[in-house]
């Protein structure tokens, strides 16, 4: 296998690796609750992936996590999910997908620019922007949704805009930030593990 072929046996272990742990998070362990703040980690596997792989594997991986959300929109895991795929599964089905797909194509993007110049502000960039991107394409996606979101917001007697972000994003989008950027230290680490675990081989 040549060495500039991008699905190489070790990549793909660990995107394989990284892609369980995104699964695995999104459906039973990703999330955790105090009061009505949601604890978020399913970003985290993305930006690994970007950061040690590459804005490919950052796309496969936000895509992986996407058709997750995706499956529980459908299945109607919370009732606003219901909502909105009855009433714009179009909409709903494009935001789901593209979200974290973009967000982890951006950041393998912006790893790979910016690390040329200096890796410890690469990767804080990465983990900042997954968030960053995940929460802005989920608000345009929400402005599309005008038979479900539309129709909370007059019931909640709210401008639309103003309901997305304060109804729908709060505090979550910070408390996701605040995480990547707590992890990014950690995840520096793991990256200069990782190289020198290559070099030796």
């Amino acid at each position: 296998m040549k060495k500039n072929e991008y699905f190489t046996a070790k990549r793909v272990t660990g995107l394989a690796v990284l892609l369980a742990l995104v699964i695995v998070l999104q459906t039973v362990g990703g999330t955790i609750a105090i009061g009505a703040v949601q604890l978020n980690f399913t970003l985290i596997p993305i930006v690994l992936g970007a950061i040690l792989y590459g804005a490919i594997a950052g796309g496969i991986l936000g895509f992986a996590c996407g058709l997750v959300v995706l499956i529980q929109v459908i299945m109607g895991a919370v009732p606003f999910y219901a909502l909105i795929w009855s009433g714009d599964p179009v909409v709903t089905t494009l935001t789901c997908l593209l979200k974290t797909t973009v967000a982890g194509v951006v950041a393998g993007w912006l790893y790979s620019l910016i690390s040329k110049k200096n890796e410890y502000v690469a990767v804080f960039t990465t983990a900042g922007i997954v968030p960053v991107v995940n929460t802005t394409l989920f608000i345009l996606g929400c402005l599309g949704m005008t038979d479900s979101v539309y129709a909370l917001a007059s019931g909640e007697q709210q401008n639309v805009l103003v309901f997305i972000l304060v109804g729908l994003v709060t505090f979550n989008f910070f408390i996701e930030f605040a995480i990547n950027l707590l992890v990014a230290p950690a995840l520096q680490r793991l990256l200069k593990v990782v190289e020198r675990v290559g070099k030796r081989k």
